[in-house]
Order: C-alpha cells, then sequence, then structure tokens
C-alpha cells in the first residue's frame, strides 16, 4: 500500500501526506465539535427520527464550496446513471440538508430513509439496514481547509454519494440486494467480504462509456479530488474474487478501482455472489474463518 494513489490530501491544493496529517483527523477544535456530532448518535435506533443541528456559517461555507466543486467535477466525470439520479436527488445548492429534509425526499423516491450514525457502523448493523430502506450517515461536515476530500465519511459525503444514489430506483435495488445478504448471516467473515464488495461497488465502482471509465461509487462521487483522478487509479473489470484479494485503504486515494459495462452487469454479478453466500462461505473465497 505505498502507492502514492492511497496517501491522503493534506492541503488545499491537494498536497499528499500520511492520514493522521489532515486536519479532519489532527485539529484539536475541529476534534470537538466532530465529537459533538458523534455524541447526538449514542442510543440511537435504526428508524429513529435524528436531531436537527445549527449548523455554524464555516460549515454552511463548505458547503457551499463543495457543491459548487462537485456539481461541475461529477458533470465531466460521473456516469449517466449517477447524473440521472443527482436530477432528483435532495442535493440543495445553500445549505447543509438536515437528514430529514433528505428522508422525505427520498422516502417518496425509493423508500429509503437516512438514519444517525455518529462515526463507524458495525457491519451487520450498517449493511443489514439497507435491507430495510435505511442507511446509515452522519451529521458533521468535512474540514474546511481540505473540502475536496475527506478520510472519513462526512454528512457531504452522504448526501452526494448515498443521497444521490438513494434518489434512484435502481440503485436503491443494489443497496436492498447488499442489506438482505447481510441479514441472512451472522459470520463476522463473510460479512466482511459482503463490506469489501459494497466498497468497490456502491464506494468506488465505475463504469465504462463509451472507453472512458465514468464514477458511480458514492465516495467518488462525494469528492471533488478523487473524482477528477480516476485515469490514474488501476481499473480491472468487475470481479468478485479480485475484489475480495484487493488491500483497500480507507483514509485516502484508491490505487485500484472496479469497472462494470453498465449498472447491470453491477447488479447480475452482486446477485450471483450474494445469493450463494452462507456461514461457510469465507474459506470457499480464500477467506479462511478466524479460529
Amino acid at each position: 500500500m505505498r502507492d502514492i494513489h492511497v496517501r491522503t490530501p493534506i492541503t488545499t491544493d491537494g498536497r499528499l501526506d500520511a492520514a493522521t496529517k489532515h486536519p479532519g483527523l489532527s485539529d484539536p477544535r475541529y476534534l470537538l465539535r466532530r465529537r459533538a456530532f458523534a455524541s447526538l448518535a449514542r442510543g440511537h435506533r435504526v428508524g429513529d427520527p435524528s436531531p436537527r443541528v445549527d449548523y455554524t456559517e464555516a460549515e454552511q461555507r463548505t458547503w457551499r464550496t463543495v457543491h459548487q466543486r462537485l456539481w461541475d467535477a461529477q458533470r465531466e466525470h460521473a456516469c449517466r446513471a449517477a447524473l440521472d439520479a443527482r436530477d432528483q436527488a435532495p442535493v440543495p445548492a445553500d445549505h447543509v440538508p438536515q437528514h430529514a429534509e433528505v428522508g422525505l425526499h427520498l422516502r417518496r423516491l425509493t423508500g429509503f430513509d437516512f438514519t444517525l450514525a455518529g462515526g463507524v457502523v458495525g457491519n451487520k448493523r450498517f449493511l443489514g439496514s439497507m435491507a430495510d430502506g435505511y442507511f446509515h450517515a452522519v451529521q458533521f461536515v468535512r474540514h474546511p481547509a481540505v473540502p475536496m476530500f475527506t478520510p472519513e465519511p462526512d454528512i457531504i459525503h452522504d448526501v452526494f454519494g448515498h443521497g444521490i444514489h438513494l434518489a434512484s430506483p435502481t440503485f436503491a435495488d443494489i443497496y436492498r440486494l447488499i442489506g438482505d445478504a447481510a441479514m441472512r448471516v451472522e459470520s463476522e467473515d463473510v460479512l466482511q467480504m459482503i463490506s469489501d464488495v459494497y466498497w468497490f461497488t456502491l464506494e468506488y465502482g465505475v463504469l465504462d462509456e463509451g472507453g472512458t471509465p465514468k464514477a458511480y461509487g458514492a465516495a467518488l462521487l462525494s469528492s471533488s479530488g478523487e473524482i477528477c483522478r480516476l485515469r490514474q487509479a488501476r481499473i480491472r473489470p468487475l470481479d468478485v474474487r479480485a475484489m475480495l484479494a484487493t488491500e483497500y485503504d480507507i483514509s485516502g486515494y484508491q490505487p485500484v478501482l472496479f469497472s462494470a459495462r453498465s449498472l447491470d452487469e453491477v447488479t447480475d454479478t452482486l446477485g450471483a455472489f450474494l445469493s450463494a453466500l452462507d456461514e461457510e462461505s469465507a474459506p470457499r473465497f480464500g477467506r479462511a474463518a478466524e479460529s
């Protein structure tokens, strides 16, 4: 994982370095605000209303800055299906939306809603909740010094990425497909396999459109820095076994992406893989169960 692509942008001009140097992970004042958001999620039950947040003017300004950059970057580098979904998605230009605002819109379109997360959520809860139409989303805003990239998902990632996805019935069906599989199994190893495939598709997937890689993954759709660097990644054909054998770094640019010819191919490939999973699947895919 020494490739430069997995290092993290830590400055406004895109200079790369270790993720620990990103101000979102090192600025004490920012981290205090970040912890305040996390505290709102303690004890939250899936499906309960998210509390309303009073965003600061600095946070609103970060949202507006990212919106302006991402709207143009997506237009050039996102796939047609993502752009069509964007036309229906609840992505306001002038303010950070509340979860209730996003959810009200998504429920009308696909039956999905945001449910509150404070940060990382365990695989069983995070993936399984998709079967019931809930996507775990955070409320904090990325550090204003590096608006083009965040080393951990923020509200911009969740709205510009997953909010766009979940405005589309086609994308929403893929989320439910993954959620249904996660609900069927309890093995941590198998749940991690589902999470890894989710990572390389719904977070970092690309489509080949006329010989050009176009982003559909939520992490790409929400990063104006990374979506413009698609051609600098090593792009491989969609292959579940290859995904399960590929390392990734969650805090930086991804060195390897997987490309499909269409969303139908993504759905069919994931469907075949997920439908065959059971509690004993890990060894069959070279993912030996922990003793």
